[in-house]
């Protein structure tokens, strides 16, 4: 979907980190994507954590999903794509972080999950999800797999 990766908007960063993420998605009255509040600015983002050690990349972003939305489903093996942003670690330095993101078709989501007092989940529609998001890359992420989807649905 997104082959090129836009710079980061904000700060400077000397080293790059990689995470991956899930991207949620559901079909209820239209595609729905999920998105939950970051724990310290409470932006809205996409599940999304560090490489787990004994995980693939798209394992460790569907166990992020359920520990933060609560959510459990298909993920996919390849990403839709990758954006980049600056992480603010704990001695306030930044972080430039390459996110690539799994689409995760959720089949249900769990009544009590681990970060569930910690963040909001709420469900979108596409057009509201892209444009709740700060980072553009990820907003554009979100676009394409939107366009993408209800294409191959269709």
């Amino acid at each position: 979907m997104s082959e090129s990766i836009p710079e980061p908007s904000v700060g400077r960063a000397t080293h790059t980190g990689v995470q991956c993420a899930a991207l949620p998605y559901r079909w209820a009255d239209g595609l729905r994507i999920l998105l939950v509040t970051s724990r310290e600015t409470r932006r809205w983002v996409v599940p999304k954590g560090w490489l787990m050690k004994g995980k693939t990349a798209h394992a460790a972003a569907a166990r992020e999903a359920m520990e933060e939305a609560g959510v459990v489903g298909r993920i996919g093996r390849t990403p839709i794509g990758a954006y980049r942003y600056i992480k603010r670690l704990k001695n306030g330095a930044p972080l430039e972080c390459i996110v690539d993101v799994f689409p995760l078709e959720v089949a249900r989501q769990l009544e009590h999950w681990p970060e569930q007092q910690q963040r909001t989940a709420h469900w979108f529609a596409v057009a509201e999800a892209a444009a709740a998001v700060d980072e553009a890359g990820l907003r554009d992420l979100i676009e394409g797999f939107g366009q993408t989807i209800t294409m191959a649905t269709v």
